[in-house]
């Protein structure tokens, strides 16, 4: 089988690429990433030799790119987007031209050639969720802030082509990840590198706002099953049922680290900010088989070390910028 990753340079992507050539040595992929913020090839170093990949430097915007790509592979998974919410409260139009014109540009290419298409979406398009209800595939879309708005635009994008024109397609609605590799913006690898170098380790609002996490290897495990068992046309949920708080969270860390409580420092809000993310995946688990594998405070502790062991990967990537306490108030890079 022959795979276009799109943004697999990324965290997730990364991921994706070392995940599914370990596990099938038959299979080419090769990976298209512009290498914007948050893209990184040392997350590849362990197949940038494999014989079986191949990296493009590109951008998946340009329809003339995606199309020579596209006519010669079997299957698109596209991770490439702007992620980042505090960014996008900041400037949302590169949000805007990745996360919905580049899904524009892969899903013609995918037209054009009857391809299988694969669209990483996030279940922050749902919004808030009250109450102790979990939002399924059927729940209402409801985005609370720009990037969340223009996941569920490229949702809807997905949907209607295959609505329209019959495309191969399966959209992915996955929870928060964490792991190895994971950009120093996010909250778990800002939390450990703030704690390592003992700075004040920042909590938006109260830091009571609820997070359901997923160790990245299992989100694309899921994704991988759903090449050969997802249903075309199909949205599907993936999670592993661990809803946590953000205080909870910065506590552990700096329990694993050995750092004081009094690390942490409460800083006003960002805009739109949900309360609590919760979706139910009884969808993929049961038409798939598939189930999380990793336990979080496990995952967690592995993850702290792996930080620990890896400060000439994170080093280079931090600024002021990156660490900052409220990202949404200064002019990001």
């Amino acid at each position: 089988m022959n795979i276009l990753v799109c943004g697999g340079a990324g965290f997730i992507g990364s991921a994706f690429i070392k995940n599914y050539l370990e596990n099938n040595s038959n299979s080419k992929i090769i990976n298209l990433d512009v290498l914007t913020i948050g893209s990184n090839l040392k997350n590849l170093k362990d197949v940038e030799n494999n014989s079986n990949y191949k990296f493009i430097q590109d951008d998946i915007r340009k329809e003339s790119v995606i199309n020579n790509l596209v006519k010669n592979t079997d299957v698109i998974i596209n991770f490439a987007a702007e992620s980042h919410v505090d960014r996008s409260i900041v400037n949302p139009k590169p949000f805007l031209e990745t996360n919905i014109i580049g899904t524009y540009s892969i899903l013609e290419a995918t037209r054009k050639y009857d391809k299988q298409f694969i669209h990483v979406s996030t279940d922050e398009i749902y919004g808030d969720a009250h109450g102790k209800s979990s939002f399924d595939e059927n729940s209402q879309i409801n985005p609370s802030n720009p990037y969340a708005a223009t996941k569920a635009a490229a949702d809807h994008l997905v949907s209607s082509y295959h609505r329209t024109y019959g495309i191969n397609c399966i959209t992915t609605r996955c929870t928060n990840n964490f792991g190895p590799n994971q950009f120093p913006e996010k909250l778990i690898p800002k939390t450990i590198i703030r704690s390592i170098k003992n700075l004040k380790v920042p909590l938006y609002g109260d830091g009571m706002q609820i997070r359901s996490w997923i160790y990245v290897n299992d989100h694309v495990q899921a994704i991988e099953t759903l090449i050969s068992k997802g249903k075309s046309g199909q949205v599907y949920n993936i999670t592993a049922y661990e809803e946590i708080t953000n205080k909870t969270i910065v506590e552990k860390i700096l329990d694993i680290l050995e750092k004081p409580h009094s690390m942490i420092e409460y800083v006003g809000d960002r805009p739109g900010h949900d309360k609590r993310y919760s979706i139910d995946c009884t969808k993929i688990e049961n038409q798939t088989g598939w189930r999380p594998q990793y336990n979080f405070d496990d995952a967690l502790k592995q993850i702290v070390t792996w930080y620990l062991k890896n400060q000439s990967w994170w080093e280079p990537l931090i600024d002021d910028d990156t660490l900052h306490p409220q990202p949404w108030t200064i002019n990001l890079k």
